[in-house]
């Protein structure tokens, strides 16, 4: 995870400098939104950075569940100045909608784009792969993030061939425009992801089927209720009570209980099992909301 938040740190702030040169060269409005969305990424990376950097810590007496949240925090923390991009981009690109302006040196401009493109495109892969087996909340965000941008650069690179070899000035304008709507998209995803997590939204349907299924697998296993679950950063939380026969010992009941967690686990990588044991009979079932 660390090394994921160096690498899109280190890859925002090359593209700044190119896109810096590439749009002072060629006053690309077009160029200058990608420019203003990479200096917003370098921003928004480090934040990732530090709250990677945060949440990774181990737990201790303030925070007994550890700081996974950070990175639900610094996702949101994206999403704001995602959007605030996107609304000075908006602004920008409608004053040159009405006031067009030729692209000059286009073929620098295309050039840098194309390396923009390129650069992103690895760093992507690593940010998926990365997502894939921390299941990272911040890196996933800073990935859509990216995935956006590698549209986007596409689209500059549209824009100005439209512009520069076909004298279509309008298309400049007009596809930063399309680039903040879409930039405006990305922030809603990435703030809906970050305050589901913050606010402690259940798991997927699909993931609590998995949980009641993994549970219920165990012959002495007879039923489930009060299932409750929750996402801190890239941590779950599964809470359950276990329903077993009445007349179970103590030591079995405990046994059966700790082959379920570690069933749940095996699915579950690095989440945190509560289990209550209840005898098969009780008539305490207060979860209105269990599957």
């Amino acid at each position: 995870m660390r090394r994921a938040t160096y690498a899109s740190v280190s890859v925002a702030s090359t593209l700044v400098v190119i896109k810096l040169a590439a749009w002072l060269f060629s006053d690309s409005v077009a160029v200058l939104s990608s420019l203003i969305d990479s200096a917003l990424d370098t921003v928004a990376s480090l934040l990732t950075l530090l709250a990677v950097h945060h949440a990774i810590a181990p737990a201790d007496r303030e925070h007994r569940f550890g700081h996974g949240k950070a990175e639900s925090i610094a996702a949101l923390g994206q999403a704001a100045f995602i959007t605030g991009s996107a609304i000075f981009l908006l602004f920008e690109s409608s004053h040159r909608l009405l006031h067009p302006q030729p692209v000059i040196y286009g073929n620098l401009a295309i050039t840098v784009m194309i390396i923009s493109v390129v650069l992103t495109f690895f760093l992507i892969q690593f940010q998926l792969y990365v997502a894939r087996q921390t299941g990272s909340p911040a890196i996933n965000a800073d990935s859509v993030h990216y995935k956006a941008d590698l549209l986007v650069n596409g689209g500059i690179i549209v824009s100005l061939v439209l512009a520069t070899r076909f004298g279509i000035s309008l298309a400049d304008p007009l596809i930063a425009i399309a680039v903040a709507g879409y930039i405006l998209y990305s922030a809603w995803v990435i703030g809906r992801d970050a305050l589901d997590s913050l606010m402690d939204h259940e798991l997927s349907p699909q993931d609590r089927s998995r949980i009641n299924a993994i549970v219920e697998a165990h012959a002495e296993v007879k039923g489930l209720h009060d299932l409750r679950t929750r996402m801190a950063g890239a941590k779950p939380f599964i809470q359950l009570h276990l329903e077993l026969p009445g007349d179970m010992t103590l030591h079995d009941a405990h046994i059966v209980s700790d082959q379920v967690e570690a069933d749940l686990l095996a699915e579950f990588p690095g989440a945190e099992v509560i289990i209550h044991q209840d005898p098969e009979d009780i008539n305490e079932k207060t979860d209105a909301f269990n599957d």
